[in-house]
């Protein structure tokens, strides 16, 4: 928990709101990333391309499989904010789990190769165009022929309420399929990538204790494709997110008050314990 919620801390209280209008803070939060790669026993590498003439930067370290090399599951995250917002829960917490799981994984070669990818650029105005940084990583992993099997987004993750009525749904034909209460982490995939949800909410259940829901929606229902799994969806990889359904649950959602106060550690750190061992799961 200690770790988590230092990453927290330093991305949302210490460097704050962080993109391109706020450019230092971005690049700030670069080093810190690649501070921390390389304390885990990583070589972190960046993928750069130009914004508006500023250079900016994925951020990637890999733990290479000892059977299956050129089959790769790949945890991502992003690392910037929405303007105004200092970006706690999004996405200080997918960030925060990312780091800690890459953590975890150093030195444990499995099968299948593992990436831990940090990505620019989720945000508005950025958000599905061509300067989206997953779909800057997206289209060169298609090209060069990378062979990612799975891979999942890890987004907005920390809030959770036991309260009547705290979770809501972009439609209401979802409110009488599942939970009115914001006590899970959600499994969100695109219809394509059944498999990869099926395969990866079934091990979660194996190791967490915290309730799950997983669902496999169309690609264009509002949300279900509201981070960087879609670019990957875009490049015909299989992807799902990893989400406390952010929108739909958590009231501080890309406002000045997303700040690190309104994260529940202890309930990241069971969806961290559940993706470690999705994780080991499915690249082993």
């Amino acid at each position: 928990m200690q770790e988590l919620r230092e990453h927290v801390t330093a991305l949302a209280a210490d460097i704050g709101e962080r993109n391109v209008w706020r450019y230092r803070e971005l690049r700030r939060s670069v080093d810190y990333l690649e501070a921390v790669f390389l304390g885990a026993g990583y070589s972190p590498a960046r993928q750069t391309y130009d914004v508006s003439r500023l250079p900016v930067s994925n951020i990637e370290v890999t733990l290479r499989g000892a059977a299956k090399p050129d089959e790769i599951i790949l945890l991502g995250a992003h690392y910037d904010t929405v303007g105004g917002s200092p970006g706690a829960n999004d996405n200080g917490t997918g960030v925060a789990a990312l780091l800690e799981l890459a953590r975890r994984f150093s030195g444990r070669a499995q099968p299948r190769t593992i990436r831990f990818v940090a990505f620019v650029n989720e945000e508005p105005p950025f958000f599905q165009t061509p300067q989206m940084g997953s779909v800057v990583y997206a289209t060169a992993a298609k090209e060069r022929g990378d062979r990612i099997v799975g891979m999942l987004s890890l987004e907005t993750m920390g809030y959770f309420s036991d309260e009547s009525g705290s979770q809501q749904y972009p439609v209401e034909e979802m409110a009488a399929l599942f939970p009115a209460v914001g006590n899970f982490i959600g499994f969100v995939s695109n219809q394509e990538s059944r498999e990869l949800l099926v395969d990866a909410a079934r091990a979660f259940r194996e190791r967490a204790t915290l309730p799950v829901q997983a669902a496999a929606m169309p690609a264009g229902l509002p949300g279900a494709g509201w981070s960087d799994h879609w670019s990957f969806w875009q490049a015909g990889y299989p992807a799902l997110m990893v989400t406390d359904t952010a929108p739909w649950r958590y009231p501080w959602y890309h406002t000045a008050d997303d700040t690190p106060d309104k994260i529940d550690f202890a309930k990241l750190v069971e969806v961290v314990d559940g993706l470690e061992h999705v994780v080991g799961s499915l690249a082993g």
